[in-house]
């Protein structure tokens, strides 16, 4: 095996690698560092997340930088703001040693202004998102004609996400005698077409196989109706005491959604999604760095650039429509040597495409059944006797407070002892799985009669949607979206509003016109009291148990509809008041 010095790194660069805890070169670093300092051409290196890519082009961009020449000799190209942040902190740490050499990370989300200041005193290393490189090289600010370097990291991300154009536009202000590098975890055709479009006889380096995933990684899926989706989600959690994962989410609204509902049910979770602001994705990414969070539930976009080596699970919540997505995805647990869990959560409708990633990767899915309550209940107990067992114990100072804990306790035997400790950590647990079923996809028979042929006009979907988890009761209130009625706001308005107990809510469906939630039956009637007559900014509530046979979007549609006519009579003039609310529709 070589080592750095082998490579051609110079001893600066070595001193302050060796402090970041590199030992050996990676496998792609030992393929692109002496190509890069030693021969001309372009290079694509083709290799996974997480395998070293940032330091294979980084240690040789930055020992090739001329510190006396005060102006732009490299670019970095990143198609997300967080991937812009990572790779700007990794070199400002690897030129750690290197004086009078200036890294700048420039990006949209950020002041423009603090970062022109910051151009003008003189940077030699640029890494920027397209839209903002473009917009300082419009200014004036941003000078090419010095660049030696251009490299483009994600650039099968870069091209998912539609910056082709912009890529032509910033090459045009770069010399035609510079090196190009393209780094990318997959190779679809389009890759292959910017390569011939800008490069010269590139050289191409490939780390393990094209388009397939992480070796150390172990790909499972669990097959449930789409209704016990989110209850699939929550037993892996739950089965896994010690989860540090991602969950990936197709869209924005799903990501928030579930984000919502794993807070609320008391997981260390957060969201990560293009809707947050800059300080605010800022928070949450730090947060799940420093392991505050245990599951970041995250778009494939805002996930760009989130660097965490450690993760024990990647959960897909639902497959993605491009299987190089899937191989991002997964690719981001398994680094650097250790073993990673990718998971996927699909309905029978998904189990196509399934197959389809299974033939592209070369990998088999193993399928599982979703954890049963005993099985989690015995993970967390004998998870709960292992933290017993290696907690650090300040005898001194405990010390002084045993005699007066011991005098409370010493009635209690050792057997009596060690159940209250713990049932006092898994009372709700044991609760809440108490008579919990089996959520495993089955194949069941079609129906016949009548009720096939309603089952033929609707979708599994909106089947699933009306119908409770077992032991819950599903309730229909007349609010939605569309209302500004959201998950935050029937929860507080059940604590308010409900007199005795607390209501535990399982399932939600918010659809524009209307929710569907789930509530535990002795739960239900009071539930349904409480909300109806209920003011929700200005409109009355209604709600009952649902129907599963009803169709509440047109149910919906009716009652606002009355809702409004009655409003237009109360106000004297009936007739101009629907026309109002028509042409707002």
């Amino acid at each position: 095996m070589a080592t750095f010095e082998e490579l051609g790194v110079n001893p600066q660069l070595r001193r302050a690698i060796e402090e970041m805890g590199f030992e050996n070169p990676m496998p792609v670093q030992e393929k692109v560092i002496p190509h890069l300092l030693n021969e001309e051409g372009d290079v694509i290196a083709l290799a996974q997340t997480g395998t070293g890519k940032t330091a294979a082009f980084g240690l040789p961009v930055l020992q090739r930088i001329d510190s006396r020449l005060e102006e732009p000799q490299a670019l970095i190209i990143a198609p997300t703001r967080e991937l812009c942040l990572q790779i700007g902190s990794d070199l400002a740490d690897y030129s750690k040693y290197l004086s009078h050499i200036n890294v700048l990370p420039v990006y949209g989300g950020s002041s423009i202004e603090s970062q022109i200041r910051a151009l003008r005193k003189g940077v030699q290393v640029i890494v920027a998102t397209p839209g903002r490189l473009i917009d300082l090289i419009n200014r004036g600010v941003v000078k090419l004609g010095n660049v030696h370097t251009v490299i483009l990291d994600e650039a099968d991300e870069m091209l998912n996400m539609g910056f082709v154009d912009d890529i032509n536009s910033i090459l045009s202000h770069v010399p035609e005698q510079r090196k190009m590098l393209l780094f990318s975890a997959t190779m679809p055709p389009e890759i292959a077409k910017i390569a011939s479009k800008y490069m010269h006889d590139p050289q191409e380096f490939v780390v393990g196989t094209k388009n397939t995933g992480a070796e150390n990684v172990r790909h499972l899926y669990y097959m449930v109706h789409a209704r016990d989706k989110y209850l699939a989600l929550k037993r892996v959690a739950d089965d896994n005491p010690n989860i540090y994962g991602i969950i990936f989410c197709r869209t924005r609204k799903e990501t928030q959604e579930i984000a919502d509902r794993l807070i609320q049910d008391g997981y260390n979770a957060d969201s990560l999604h293009g809707e947050l602001s800059q300080g605010q994705r800022d928070t949450v990414m730090k947060k799940f760095r420093d392991h505050v969070l245990s599951l970041l539930v995250a778009t494939d976009v805002a996930a760009r650039g989130l660097d965490v080596s450690d993760l024990s699970h990647v959960i897909n919540y639902g497959l993605p429509d491009d299987i190089a997505t899937y191989t991002h995805r997964s690719g981001r647990t398994g680094r650097a040597g250790k073993t990673g869990v990718s998971v996927a959560i699909i309905h029978s409708r998904e189990k196509s495409k399934l197959r389809d990633i299974e033939k592209r990767i070369g990998k088999t899915f193993e399928r599982k059944e979703v954890p049963t309550p005993e099985h989690i209940i015995e993970k967390q107990l004998y998870n709960l006797a292992d933290r017993l067992e290696r907690v650090k114990v300040d005898d001194e100072e405990i010390g002084k407070y045993l005699p007066g804990v011991s005098r409370k306790l010493g009635w209690l035997s050792e057997d009596d002892l060690l159940k209250r400790v713990l049932s006092l950590e898994f009372n709700r647990l044991l609760d809440y799985y108490k008579d919990a079923p089996k959520i495993d996809y089955i194949d069941d028979k079609p129906a016949k009669g009548k009720k096939q042929k309603a089952d033929k006009q609707r979708s599994p979907e909106e089947k699933d949607r009306r119908t409770a988890d077992r032991g819950m009761e599903r309730i229909y209130v007349n609010a939605g979206k569309n209302d500004g009625f959201y998950a935050g706001n029937l929860i507080d308005i059940l604590n308010h509003a409900v007199s005795g107990q607390r209501v535990d809510v399982g399932r939600i469906d918010l659809m524009r016109g209307y929710s569907l939630f789930d509530v535990k039956k002795s739960d239900a009637k009071r539930v349904v009291q409480a909300l109806t007559g209920f003011d929700f900014v200005g409109n009355k509530l209604f709600a009952e148990i649902a129907d599963p046979e009803k169709d509440y979007s047109r149910v919906s549609t009716r009652r606002k509809k009355k809702d409004k006519e009655a409003q237009g009579q109360k106000h004297g003039n009936y007739d101009k008041f629907i026309k109002k609310g028509k042409r707002k529709k």
